[in-house]
């Protein structure tokens, strides 16, 4: 498959957003079903801001999409995002497959 310089622009950027272990850690969560950002906080245990931060870095990438639900946000992959089988994201220059953890 060629890839115009535009596209490997793209999948650079994309892979840049993604080279953060927040991020990716993220988008696993996410990869099931969508959670509230207060869910997604009490798993990984970060600075309210700093969770904050990295939902807006991939909101701005088009990873994931929030909507109000009452006092809070939900988060789940962006309809861009397509998820293989396997739990794997296609991002359209390759496929991230997330391995189960030991």
């Amino acid at each position: 498959m060629k890839y115009s310089a535009n596209n490997q622009l793209d999948c650079a950027e994309k892979l840049k957003v993604l080279a953060d272990e927040t991020r990716l850690a993220v988008l696993r969560l996410l990869i099931n079903n969508p959670k509230h950002v207060g869910e997604i906080n009490a798993i990984l245990g970060l600075e309210q801001s700093l969770l904050s931060h990295h939902l807006q870095v991939l909101r701005r990438a088009n990873f994931v999409v929030g909507e109000r639900d009452g006092k809070s946000v939900l988060y789940r992959l962006a309809p861009e995002v397509e998820v293989t089988t396997g739990k794997a994201l296609n991002l359209g220059c390759c496929v991230l497959r997330f391995e189960s953890k030991p």
